[in-house]
């Protein structure tokens, strides 16, 4: 069968900014920080008091309580992002199409909060007797099940966990069915909902995270901050897209990955350039074509200017003509949602012109010098971009993106 083009016809997002995808596009558009005080109570046991919390999210807004009961906070992020998207595509899937739509997630926690404090009960409170909910929502494939019994999709269902590059993985994998007609339809993305003591504990113990907010790529750079929230995107044939009037957002024309098989937390510049040049291979596209990256852009030392060093390993000259934002300085770091988050950001900077900026720049390093749009949205007609996601465990995962008004 001859390879089709893919492309993106709905978006759902749940983040810092709301639980729409219209609500994050403008935030970030505009370079506004989602990044605020956390509301948990155990905050003051931490040595890092911000985060890039989806504090105005109210499950009873969205859910029964019935379902609120079996499903944990990073599922129903899941859950609503998907209906987001399926209603914006136009969609109505069912019968014959339900069958050959998949539905691929990331997560790198999973039900972390649940889990957090089953545990608490059991070896704090000495609690002996549990119930019989907490196996569903603590399994990492929830959000993904509970998606396809919704929408009654029987096709290929499963969720990918490979740290931060988890949402990337699973878009990328969800674009090669539908390419090659494995599946009709594909749901895909990552969500997370890391903001449990232990699991922000386990943060603060690797010394990571800012003590005050991300500022990527800049001098005095002191870590990431996390963040929360779901993206899932929803992808089909451009061609079958285009004959019932859809929405097309854009296409995703390249998927790359690799591994640094080097270490488990320090990066890894040739593991990052490989997939970088990967996923250029898998559009048939030279490198000369990309005018926007969405960077991984964490704002830890290390990962910045190793980010920096690979880009400019795949780009050579043309590095310099290269915008490069990291959208993690407004949106936090989602971990296994972070590449939903951010293919939501690129494909609506494509359409829109709006190249989103790098927040809370202060100073260049030398290290990372290249033009990161610092703290200002620009203006800018771009057809092909790149969204990096490199991952702990060196697993690296970057897609390809042409805007819709392109090669039409």
């Amino acid at each position: 069968m001859m390879e089709r083009r893919v492309a993106v016809t709905g978006i759902g997002v749940v983040s810092a900014f709301g639980d729409t995808f219209g609500e994050f596009w403008k935030g970030v558009a505009s370079g506004r920080s989602g990044i605020r005080p956390m509301t948990p109570a155990f905050r003051s046991a931490l040595r890092f008091a911000n985060a890039a919390e989806a504090a105005q999210f109210d499950a009873r807004s969205h859910f029964e309580e019935k379902q609120i009961d079996y499903l944990d906070r990073f599922a129903q992020f899941a859950v609503v992002a998907a209906r987001e998207a399926v209603k914006s595509s136009g969609l109505k899937i069912s019968g014959e199409l339900g069958r050959r739509t998949a539905v691929v997630t990331g997560s790198s926690a999973g039900g972390q909060g649940t889990e957090d404090q089953n545990f608490y009960n059991l070896y704090a409170l000495k609690h002996t007797r549990f119930s019989p909910l907490i196996i569903p929502r603590v399994m990492g494939n929830a959000g993904a099940s509970i998606i396809s019994s919704e929408f009654g999709i029987g096709g290929p269902v499963y969720t990918v966990s490979t740290a931060c590059s988890s949402a990337n993985h699973a878009i990328g994998q969800a674009f090669w069915m539908v390419r090659s007609g494995v599946v009709d339809v594909a749901l895909a993305g990552g969500s997370e909902a890391p903001f449990s003591m232990g699991l922000l504990k386990s943060w603060e113990a690797l010394r990571v995270v800012s003590p005050d907010t991300c500022r990527p790529f800049s001098r005095d750079r002191r870590g990431l901050i996390l963040g929360e929230g779901a993206g899932i995107v929803v992808l089909e044939a451009l061609e079958a897209a285009r004959a019932r009037g859809a929405p097309v957002w854009g296409e995703i024309a390249g998927f790359g990955m690799s591994s640094d098989g080097h270490h488990l937390t320090q990066p890894l510049a040739e593991g990052a350039a490989s997939a970088m040049r990967a996923a250029l291979a898998d559009a048939g596209i030279a490198p000369e074509a990309i005018g926007y990256i969405n960077a991984h852009g964490t704002g830890t030392f290390s990962n910045d200017a190793t980010e920096c060093q690979a880009i400019r390993e795949v780009f050579g000259a043309h590095a310099e003509r290269l915008l490069v934002s990291s959208t993690k300085s407004m949106h936090g770091h989602a971990l296994g949602a972070a590449g939903a988050l951010e293919a939501a950001a690129t494909l609506a900077a494509l359409r829109s012109g709006t190249i989103p900026p790098t927040a809370n720049f202060t100073s260049p390093d030398p290290a990372c010098d290249l033009d990161v749009v610092p703290n200002h949205p620009r203006p800018a007609e771009i057809e092909w971009a790149l969204s990096n996601s490199f991952a702990f465990g060196g697993l690296n995962a970057v897609l390809a993106f042409r805007s819709a008004s392109a090669g039409r």
